[in-house]
């Protein structure tokens, strides 16, 4: 019998954009892993740089699939997902060092239990290992207000992880750094809104895909150190595109007796970061802001969801009931146990 057929398929997909020197610092590490039935791809989104002929000479164990543009992280993530056949995708970020064992215990969790479509390991700090990682930490929730954070990571404050997140839980949404998903279901939902470019499409994603009843995991078990920002630099754009998605999805998905309150406080509370950052001299934080809202304005009308089903945010997991701007803002409270788990005690 084939040892193989035990396991499921696994594609270990690395979207690359200019990280040669990622790509051969991390690659390592993730051909090293211990799951025996996978593939390793790099998807390269139109680099500049010598990624591919470093991958090649290196690497010649890696697959290679080439984009004629850069699609981003959404779109070249569907352009490379279509040609790829596996019963499971790992998106994996090219700044990424994985541990040996770190797939194993996320597809037998995913395995055991047909509804669960997306799972992510505990991201922790590259460089500060000690720490979780901003991108995603122990998994990803939202607050009332569209908010994201996650277990061991609130606004900019990192936890030390001290296993306090180690238990397997649904979560709202898994980081893209390092996301499990089914890929019948990456297929079913059209995988990625493309005019998302970058930033919090996976976010967008798992809220599509609980919303049609399936259900989103971490898996502590599983540990992967991310350096972060490896591909997309701090800065105006980032800003833009992290304000200007977290809006539209706010109008895709919550119903209308939620949709415009929210969006009016969501407005109100972002201008007034806004304003303070411009007093503080950063004008590029302004900027970006005022960006992202004058996009959504104008296209409030004609942003749509890929499906129309639409539930209360309360309904669904990893949703925290309150608000976190006002809890890590007012009430000086800065971990995800201060806020959540105290008032679920």
């Amino acid at each position: 019998m084939n040892v193989l057929e035990n396991f499921p398929t696994v594609a270990v997909v690395i979207l690359n954009y200019n990280g040669a020197h990622y790509l051969q610092q991390f690659l390592p590490s993730v051909l090293a892993s211990t799951y025996p039935n996978k593939r390793i791809i790099v998807a390269d989104n139109a680099s500049t740089d010598h990624s591919i002929s470093i991958v090649q000479a290196n690497f010649p164990q890696v697959e290679i699939l080439m984009n004629q543009q850069n699609d981003g992280f959404a779109g070249g993530y569907n352009w490379a997902l279509r040609q790829i056949d596996a019963a499971y995708y790992i998106l994996l970020n090219s700044d990424v060092s994985v541990t040996p064992q770190w797939i194993e215990p996320v597809i037998a969790l995913m395995e055991a239990d047909d509804t669960i479509a997306a799972c992510q390991p505990k991201l922790l700090s590259y460089y500060a290992p000690e720490q979780f990682e901003y991108a995603g930490a122990c998994g990803g929730w939202m607050d009332a207000l569209g908010y994201p954070f996650a277990r061991g990571r609130v606004f900019d404050n990192m936890e030390t992880d001290a296993g306090q997140y180690n238990t397997v839980t649904p979560i709202f949404w898994a980081s893209g750094a390092a996301l499990f998903i089914k890929s019948k279901v990456f297929h079913a939902f059209n995988g990625f809104t493309d005019s998302f470019f970058a930033h919090q499409e996976e976010i967008e994603l798992c809220w599509r895909i609980q919303l049609a009843g399936y259900k989103i995991f971490a898996c502590p078990e599983s540990v992967v150190y991310h350096v972060g920002a490896g591909t997309l630099q701090k800065g105006g754009r980032k800003i833009y595109l992290n304000f200007r998605n977290n809006l539209m999805m706010l109008v895709m998905h919550l119903p209308p007796k939620e949709k415009y309150w929210k969006l009016t406080l969501r407005f109100f509370l972002d201008a007034l970061s806004a304003w303070k950052s411009l007093l503080n001299g950063n004008t590029a934080f302004f900027t970006a802001v005022a960006q992202a809202h004058w996009y959504v304005l104008r296209h409030l009308h004609n942003i749509k969801a890929q499906n129309q089903l639409k539930k209360p945010l309360k309904s669904l997991q990893g949703v925290y009931s309150g608000s976190i701007v006002w809890h890590y803002f007012f009430k000086h409270k800065k971990t995800f146990a201060e806020i959540v788990e105290k008032k679920r005690s």
